[in-house]
C-alpha cells in the first residue's frame, strides 16, 4: 500500500468574536406565482471583553441574512467602560418606544436582564447588572436601545477631563 504524507494540520484557534442571533423575521411579497419569502436577522457579535457589536442583516435566505448581520456586528462594534465585572454608572434611556434601564450591581449578582439586552450585554463581557426594559418588546428596538445606552456610558476618567479636575 502507498503511504500518503499527510500534512499535520493547524490547530483551531477560538474564533475572536462570539455570534449570537437574537432574532430572524420572516417578510413575504405576494406576486403573481405565489408568494415570495425574505429573511432578515439580528446578529450580536462580542468577545465578552469588552467589545460588542450588532448587525441587521438581510437577504433571500437565512443563512445568507445570518451571515450579513455577523460582517456587519463586526464593523460597528464599541469598546465599553467596565469597573471590574460591572458598568461604571447608571443609565437611563429612551430610543423610540423602548425605554432601558441599566444599573451597575455588586460582584455575584450575575446579569439580571432578559432579551435582547441579556445577549448584548453576555457577549460583552458584562457580569453583574441589574437592567430591565419596558415598553418595547420588539427585540431590535430593544437591542438598539441597549447599544446606544451603552455608548453613553463614561470613565471616571474621561468625567473628571471634561471638567478639568485632577483624578482624586
Amino acid at each position: 500500500m502507498a503511504q500518503y504524507n499527510k500534512i499535520p494540520e493547524a490547530p483551531q484557534e477560538a474564533p475572536e468574536f462570539e455570534e449570537r442571533v437574537v432574532c430572524i423575521n420572516r417578510c413575504s411579497k405576494v406576486v403573481k406565482g405565489g408568494r415570495n419569502f425574505h429573511f432578515s436577522a439580528l446578529v450580536v457579535v462580542g468577545n465578552r471583553k469588552g467589545r460588542v457589536g450588532i448587525g441587521f442583516g438581510k437577504a433571500n435566505e437565512v443563512a445568507d441574512a445570518i451571515r450579513k448581520g455577523g460582517e456587519m456586528a463586526r464593523k460597528n462594534l464599541v469598546a465599553i467602560p467596565m469597573r471590574g465585572a460591572t458598568l461604571t454608572h447608571a443609565v437611563s434611556l429612551r430610543s423610540g418606544a423602548a425605554r432601558i434601564i441599566m444599573r451597575p450591581a455588586s460582584e455575584g449578582t450575575g446579569i439580571i436582564a432578559g432579551g435582547g439586552m441579556r445577549a448584548v450585554l453576555e457577549l460583552a463581557g458584562v457580569k453583574d447588572v441589574l437592567a430591565k426594559s419596558m415598553g418595547s418588546k420588539n427585540p431590535v428596538n430593544v437591542v438598539k436601545a441597549t447599544m446606544k445606552a451603552i455608548s453613553m456610558l463614561r470613565t471616571k476618567e474621561e468625567i473628571l477631563g471634561k471638567r478639568d479636575m485632577a483624578a482624586l
